[in-house]
């Protein structure tokens, strides 16, 4: 597929989704840092400076794939997390490579709130009619009980138990159109 210059906006009911910017760094370097954001993602707290690394992947991902993450945030203009779809060329034990991943992540502020099914499904929406891949997929950690719960929401199935580097990992698979 060929790159997009940038992520375009998605308005929900309630939220934002947009590119993100170098002005974005200070609430993803928070997030990234926060115990209870990582607990279930690698289970260390980002630096800063991997923190920017992540962020200036953003932008690659668009100009590579024509897909990638978006920064989100209320209508208001709060910070809420980072959610999207990537190919990061993981270390997985279940074959992913070119399949588009769903990932989301939210400030513990935003938790609990329906945001993460909300932004998604507009993100997965947005896949459907703009991308070619005929399913896409997530990895959640085994023990990321809410997480399990959105993306089951979202239409993703059959867990397969698999490993990520040497953590365990639940691999979801999610058919075009949901």
């Amino acid at each position: 597929m060929t790159g997009s210059a940038q992520a375009p906006r998605i308005e929900t009911e309630r939220l934002v989704l947009r590119e993100t910017r170098a002005t974005d760094f200070h609430a993803c370097a928070r997030l990234w840092a926060d115990e209870r954001v990582v607990r279930h993602i690698g289970g260390q707290p980002s630096t800063p400076t991997a923190s920017w690394a992540r962020m200036l992947r953003f932008p690659g991902l668009w100009a590579l794939l024509g897909y990638g993450y978006w920064t989100l945030e209320t209508k208001a203009g709060d910070f809420v997390g980072q959610v999207g779809l990537a190919d990061f060329k993981r270390d997985v034990t279940v074959d992913i490579d070119g399949v588009p991943e769903g990932g989301w992540v939210l400030s513990p502020d935003h938790h609990g709130k329906g945001y993460a099914t909300e932004a998604m499904t507009a993100v997965l929406d947005w896949a459907d009619t703009h991308l070619d891949a005929p399913r896409t997929c997530c990895l959640i950690d085994p023990d990321n009980a809410a997480s399990i719960r959105v993306a089951e929401k979202l239409g993703y199935r059959g867990a397969h138990a698999a490993k990520l580097g040497e953590a365990d990992t639940l691999v979801f698979w999610r058919a075009r159109g949901g």
